[in-house]
This record gives structure tokens, sequence and C-alpha cells, in this order.
């Protein structure tokens, strides 16, 4: 019965004419979409061609001659059904390649005013934007971006709308810098969304002294408010990767005063995706710090703010704030914050992490703090040093700007001898001189194109640096009277409170610092 059905209304679907016929499509329309929850009838539709006979009267309904009172009520059905079949992997393809996408866009642009049909096509597009063959062909259809901004800017207060419309601005602006660039310099894009973000930032009343309790859900509405500030902070996170857009971000005064905020009224425990998107948007932004006033007089602030998601028991939360630290320890009012308040503790306990992402930004931040004389002490006595060395020897090789990073933070601290001790500069010039090998280095990756990138990383990132940090290792070669007499003399400095002097010079900070640089969400 149902093979016969369904072909008989695609039958009447490709045929009837909106003008003449609007009741008639809408009851045929309708039919299709209650039948299209069926798993075999859906499939059905897709083999039938359903989505070229919707294309088609997609573009009638869009046409002239079509009353918008009537269209609507048909491409409510019609978007409804294509929504399902947008479900089925063996559809998406076809998507693309009839252009669907496009036409849909025209559907936004012609019904912008019904917010049914707004939402319906906003559901086809933002589980279609997840699936990079689709994102890539959204990305090609012109003027898409301030399409998008408008119906936001016009139907700011419906919530399901607006998520999934940031949503699919989301994804646009992590797939490229051209999807960026192109949400960018569309017409008040950043003043529509710092518009929409003031509006849905959730405030105490004036009359309300005490926050909520942290860890405790959010109400529903404030649920819902949330949900648009998560996509929303993504956008801004996301769109910031790009340089252009990332340093006129950074020096707006509004965005970065609604990012401390956000961070200020919540807590990890009770929104956790908002405040690590809000970091990851604030760590975007510090990476353009030098020329923005607003990130200047607020890092102090943005450094405090932070250790609520490094004390936090989110593992993606505390490598958000550590990639900030990274950011902010290039100057040095903030180095001085983080050795006030024993934040370099957390980052010297983060190189045991055995995460490569954790342990790169830890020992970014290392590196900056090591660039102050007094702050080398304070790392060597909490062992910073071994800990380098043990992350170098398990996590080097499959990470080579991960094993430059450690090798520049070692060279910052002082070298090896005076850190490390006559056996563990041997252990450290093992492990170096193995992975400065090239055979040994490369051994392990089989796939030809693989071996190619990790060469190219392996010579730019990591060979100089560990050429350098070697050169001040090996000259030395002691007998036991000179090392235990070494060993007294670094004893002496430690009750002194003075640092042993460093193996081979130092650069300047200019050349060994090291910012925690942009990050895209997915």
């Amino acid at each position: 019965m149902f093979p016969l059905l369904t072909d008989a209304l695609l039958g009447l679907l490709s045929v009837e004419d909106v003008s003449t016929h609007a009741a008639a499509l809408v009851y045929c329309a309708g039919t299709l979409k209650c039948l299209s929850a069926n798993g075999s009838v859906l499939r059905r539709l897709l083999d039938k061609n359903f989505i070229g006979s919707a294309r088609k009267l997609l573009q009638r309904l869009c046409s002239a001659d079509a009353t918008a009172a009537k269209a609507g009520q048909v491409l409510l059905q019609l978007t409804a059904t294509l929504r399902n079949l947008a479900n089925l992997p063996e559809a998406r393809p076809l998507f693309v390649s009839l252009s669907v996408m496009s036409e849909l866009c025209v559907v936004l642009r012609v019904h912008r005013h019904d917010t049914h049909v707004c939402t319906n096509v906003s559901r086809i597009l933002s589980k279609l934007s997840s699936y990079p063959e689709c994102l890539a062909a959204l990305a090609q259809t012109p003027d898409c971006c301030r399409l998008f901004l408008d119906v936001l800017d016009q139907h700011h207060q419906k919530q399901d709308l607006v998520v999934r419309l940031l949503f699919i601005l989301g994804n646009l602006a992590a797939d490229s810098d051209a999807s960026r660039l192109q949400l960018f310099l569309s017409d008040g894009a950043v003043a529509t969304l710092l518009r929409l973000y003031d509006r849905y930032q959730c405030r105490a009343p004036p009359h309300q002294e005490d926050p909520p309790p942290t860890g405790e859900p959010p109400p529903p509405r404030e649920r819902e408010n949330e949900d648009v500030l998560v996509k929303l902070v993504r956008v801004l996170a996301n769109m910031s990767v790009h340089p252009a857009v990332g340093s006129h971000l950074a020096t707006d005064e509004s965005c970065i005063q609604l990012l401390t905020e956000t961070l200020e009224l919540r807590s990890v425990s009770a929104s956790e995706e908002l405040m690590v998107n809000a970091a990851a948007a604030i760590n975007n932004l510090s990476y353009y710090q030098e020329g923005s006033a607003a990130l200047r007089r607020n890092r102090i602030a943005v450094a405090q703010l932070m250790m609520k998601l490094l004390l936090s028991s989110s593992r993606d939360a505390v490598l958000e704030a550590v990639r900030v630290y990274g950011n902010l320890s290039l100057h040095q009012d903030v180095r001085g914050f983080i050795m006030q308040h024993g934040v370099h503790r957390f980052m010297v306990t983060l190189l045991d992490s055995r995460s490569a992402d954790v342990c790169l930004s830890a020992c970014g931040v290392v590196t900056n703090l090591a660039v102050d004389p007094p702050n080398r002490r304070s790392l060597s006595l909490e062992g910073a040093a071994v800990k380098l060395v043990d992350c170098l020897r398990d996590l080097g090789a499959a990470d080579w700007l991960l094993g430059g990073q450690i090798c520049q933070a070692l060279w910052n601290l002082g070298g090896g001898e005076a850190l490390l001790g006559r056996r563990g500069r041997a252990c450290l010039l093992r492990v170096l001189v193995t992975l400065s090998d090239e055979d040994e280095a490369l051994k392990w990756v089989e796939n030809d194109d693989l071996r190619d990138f990790h060469k190219a990383c392996w010579e730019m990132e990591f060979l100089p640096a560990a050429q350098r940090l070697m050169k001040t290792l090996q000259p030395l070669e002691r007998t036991d009277e000179e090392e235990e007499s070494s060993n007294l003399r670094e004893e002496k400095a430690a009750r002194d409170g003075t640092t042993a002097p460093p193996a081979g010079g130092r650069r300047d900070c200019s050349e060994t610092e090291a910012g925690g640089g942009t990050t895209a969400f997915r």
C-alpha cells in the first residue's frame, strides 16, 4: 500500500500548481511528511528522487506567482520531509549535487518573516553543515552569512531558530579562513552578534546580591539563554582565528567586556561548555593583544578569572585556561601574577599529564616564566626540569612541536647540569642524541606521506632547538670530586636564594617567549 500511495503523492507534488491547487499541495506534502517518519518510506522517497522533485517545487514556491501565505503552508510540510531525509547518509550527496542548500537559502530569504519556515530550513542546514561536503557547498552560496545574520536580527527572540543559525555560522567559521572573512565582512556582522550576546547574557537583577549556588543547574529560561551563548561564543572564537578578524575583535571593548562578564557570572561546574568556549575566545583574542588596549587593561583580571577554570575538574577547561596563560605570560605583570598566586606549580604538575596538548600548553607557560631570572629557581624547586625531560622522553617523538618547546623551556631554565645533576644531564643528552638521529626519530612512521610531514616538523620545530641545547650539555666531563663540589655549590645557592649560572647563555625575551596560539572549535 505505502509504495502505491507515495508514488501517487509524488506525482501530485510534481504537477500541481500552488496558485490554483494550494490546498491539495498542502495535504499532499503533509501526508508525505507524516509517512517519512517510517524508515522504509523515507528510503523509497529517496529512491523516487523526492529531493529532485522538492527542489523544483521550492523554486515554484519562491516565484513571484506564489502568494506567501499559500506557499508558506506547503513549505512547512515540504521542509519537514527534507529534514527527515537529511538524516540519511546516502541522501547528503544529492543535497550537494542538486544545489538544494542554495535553494533553501532562497526560501529563507523570501520567507524570512515566517518563523516556522525559517526554523525548518535552519533545522535542515544545521544538520547538513555538520558534514564537510555539505558545509563546503553551503560556504559557496553567495551572501549566506549575511542572510543568516539578517534572520538572527529579525527573530532574535526565537531561541530555537537562533541556536540553529548560530550553529551553522559556527561551523562555517570553523571551516576555513575564507568563511571567517566572509562572515566578518558581512555588513554589520560584529554589531549583530554582540547585540545578540548582550540580549542573552544572563545578569542577576540589581537587587540580587548573591549569585545562585555554583554547580546548581540553571532554571529552564536561563538554560535556553545559555544554549544561545554557547553557540554564539563559539562563532566569535572561530572567527577570531583569522588575523584580520581576531585583531579587530581584540580591540572591541564590548566584545572583551561581554566575554569577561560571562566568565565572572558563571562556574565551570554549572556551565562547562560555555566557560570553555569563552576561554577559547579569550585565548584567540589574546594572541593579538599587542594592539588591544582593552586586553592590556584587563589581562590581570583575565588571569584571575582563568584560575576558576584551572581549579576545576574539567580537562577541557584546564586546557583552555593554560592556553590563555600561554599568551598572557608574554607580559611581565602576568608572569608576576602567576608566580605570586602559585599558578606556576599547576603548570609544572601538568607536565605529568601524559597529554601532548596539555603538556605543550603548560610547557609554553614555563618557557615564558623562565625568561625572568628570579622565576627559574622557583620552577627548579618544583622539579620543572626533571618533568620536562620525562615529557620529552615519553612524548617528544610523537609531537615535534612539543619536543622543540621542551628544549626551549630547558634552555630558558639554564641548560641541563645545574638543574638536573650529572645523571639527569646524561639522561637528557641520551634522549636528545636519539631524537636528533633522523632514522631513529622517524622509524615508527610507516606511511610515506606522513613521514614527509613528520620529517618537515622534526627539521623545523625540533632539531634546531635540540642541537642548541646539546651544545650546552656535551663539553663537561667531571670527576666524582668535582660532582660533589658542584652539588655543594647548588645546595648553598638554594639556601642563599641565588640561581646557578646558566650554561651557554640565553636569548632575550622576544626570541624565547611562547604563546598559546589560536584554536578553532569544530
